[in-house]
């Protein structure tokens, strides 16, 4: 298991090359999150967190995916700072002898982080900053874990 909370970006194609060697693995799931411009204007995302305390909740949440699939690995990485539209924020990667696995933690993961990991996201656009709120489609998905 790894996770890294980290400000500086990260090659998604090169973490999932390294993430997927190994004999006996059937499958590898991966997610890569980018910050998105639904309206053409945001221009960066600004991630903050508490050092310690992010890594821990995240490892939690690392944790309950392991002892609810059979897994191999599971690679979590996610920035905080400045991010232009177009980044990579976060990155999931689940391995397992089997996709079903695999696919159902993975999914398991993304839910949780985006809802329980203890970031704060502030948006910048030409009228100023603002602090994304939480979604409630983000909690409604915890219901089916």
């Amino acid at each position: 298991m790894t996770v890294r909370v980290q400000q500086c970006s990260f090659d998604a194609g090169a973490e999932l090359n390294a993430f997927s060697q190994g004999d006996g693995v059937g499958a590898v799931v991966s997610f890569t999150g980018l910050v998105r411009d639904l309206d053409g204007r945001l221009h960066q995302m600004e991630i903050e967190h508490y050092s310690g305390m992010t890594e821990h909740a995240i490892k939690g949440i690392v944790a309950q995916a392991q002892s609810r699939w059979a897994l191999d690995d599971i690679l979590v990485i996610h920035r905080y700072g400045v991010l232009p539209v177009g980044a990579p924020i976060m990155m999931v990667a689940t391995k397992s002898a089997h996709r079903a696995d695999a696919f159902a933690a993975a999914d398991f993961l993304m839910d949780y982080l985006k809802s329980r990991a203890p970031f704060w996201k502030k948006e910048t656009t030409a009228d100023g900053s603002t602090w994304v709120a939480a979604k409630d489609d983000d909690e409604a998905a915890l219901e089916r874990w």
